[in-house]
């Protein structure tokens, strides 16, 4: 069977980590849905993401899947308690991302590899902006400038 390929990448990888069959909390996990709310409540308030928030329940507190255990995934506990960041995350890393290759032309004109590089990931920005406002996540007048890139991104 042929798999569909990277976006910007000859690769045809398929390599993924599989669910676990069963959706029920395994018995020896001992945290109550509560307990978990509140833990990622905390580590939010750290700063972390959801993804960050995630590995650390799972490595720290066997927590596998908190979807399982709460019933709900950890960006929408975050949403309902407010602690929710304004842009999605991986947008957020890719304008990251973006804003580090700028600095680096600044440097390095002459790199035409990074200056490619920069319009691939600018145009993943697009891209991902596009879906994000069809799904009114973000505002329809947000806009990806790269002037003001820099500032989106501490």
């Amino acid at each position: 069977f042929a798999t569909m390929g990277r976006m910007h990448n000859p690769g045809k990888g398929i390599s993924q980590s599989a669910l676990p069959y069963r959706r029920s909390v395994p018995t020896w996990l001992k945290l109550t849905s509560e307990d978990v709310q509140e833990q990622i409540g905390k580590l939010a308030k750290k700063g972390l993401t959801p993804s960050q928030i995630g590995v650390i329940l799972r490595d720290s507190h066997g927590v596998a899947q908190v979807r399982f255990v709460t019933g709900n995934k950890i960006l929408r506990i975050l949403k309902s308690k407010g602690l929710a960041s304004e842009i999605p995350e991986d947008l957020y890393f890719l304008i990251k991302k973006a804003v580090n290759i700028r600095k680096h032309l600044e440097r390095s004109r002459k790199d035409r590899d990074a200056k490619f590089r920069l319009i691939l990931v600018e145009s993943r920005i697009h891209r991902l902006a596009r879906y994000y406002k069809s799904k009114r996540v973000l505002a329809p007048t947000w806009k990806y400038a790269s002037a003001t890139a820099a500032a989106l991104v501490q």
